[in-house]
């Protein structure tokens, strides 16, 4: 009978997921560390390169055991949201291995461990206008970086996402653009008017040829011959300069771009907007997912118990 290296099933599944799929590197980069993180630990335990017959459910208990115990840094264990990745990782692993014919356990065997509960971070209306106001707009980085606030607020758009545009996906005439989300899903979003302003006053005082939407302008001088990805801004970047913006803004609360994400989505359902239609805008395959916000919609309840509940009435 012929044996099965994981190590080299895994390499099929990831190009599998490259080429057939059209997954991101990001994605592929994830997948791959969890992965062989689980290989590796397979064949530590074992003291052989395991094979398909020791993706055991037993296997997998005792993995699952010794991902719980694993730290993060000193002190604080990896949290149950990060161990989820690994199972999420393995379970497609493993609906992969089905439908290509191999003997393998069935990823409905293999649960995913419960979500720890969290509060939504989000920003008020004047914490909102203090971080939005703080950069220095008589220079071109300062404009760059209030155009990018301005258009994580307006849009929702995942920071890997704001990043990945280039100057030809803008239409500022319609105030819209397309962008590819999280796999392979492709969505339209809107710029609000403020947003398209601090855009155009951006895209105006641009005096490159650069494709990116939003470049470098510290570090390593710019060479003119460099290539478009080489001035790209990074999600890091983008990261810093929200977080530098927060500290001027004299804001207490941690404020990366994903807060400006729930602060959109928060904006929109306080401002009426339904719960499916905050999801098509976000970009959330299920609307379980968008059900996060729930700190919006329980208020929005109970003006509604207030108002038309008859024991409420004097």
């Amino acid at each position: 009978m012929r044996t099965h290296e994981v190590r080299k099933l895994i390499d099929q599944f990831l190009e599998y997921l490259e080429i057939e799929k059209n997954r991101s590197p990001l994605t592929i980069r994830n997948y791959h560390h969890y992965l062989t993180f689980f290989e590796s630990f397979l064949e530590k335990k074992l003291d052989h390169s395991p094979t398909l017959s020791d993706l055991s459910a037993e296997n997998v208990k005792i993995f699952r055991l010794y991902l719980s115990k694993q730290k993060a840094g000193k002190g604080v264990f990896l949290k149950k949201i990060t161990q989820g990745y690994y199972v999420i990782a393995f379970r497609s692993f493993l609906r992969w291995l089905t439908r290509n014919d191999y003997r393998a356990i069935s990823p409905e065997k293999v649960d995913l461990p419960k979500p720890e509960a969290h509060q939504v971070k989000f920003l008020e209306s004047e914490q909102l206008e203090r971080l939005l106001t703080q950069p220095t707009v008589s220079n071109i980085s300062g404009l760059r970086d209030r155009a990018i606030l301005e258009l994580l607020f307006s849009t929702g758009l995942r920071v890997s996402e704001l990043v990945s545009l280039n100057r030809d996906q803008i239409n500022l005439k319609t105030r819209e653009l397309g962008v590819v989300g999280k796999g392979g899903r492709p969505r339209v979003v809107f710029i609000s008017t403020r947003a398209k302003q601090w855009l155009e006053r951006y895209m105006v005082g641009r005096d490159d040829y650069f494709e990116p939407l939003f470049i470098r302008y510290s570090g390593k001088k710019i060479d003119p011959a460099s290539g478009d990805e080489a001035v790209r801004l990074t999600s890091r970047s983008v990261q810093r300069l929200v977080k530098k913006y927060r500290r001027k803004a004299g804001i207490v609360i941690q404020v990366t771009p994903h807060v400006l994400r729930h602060s959109f989505a928060t904006d929109l359902l306080t401002g009426g907007a339904d719960l499916r239609s905050v999801q098509e805008l976000l970009g959330h395959k299920n609307v379980a997912t968008t059900q996060i916000y729930t700190h919006v919609t329980n208020k929005r309840l109970r003006e509604i118990h207030e108002r038309y509940h008859s024991g409420n009435r004097s």
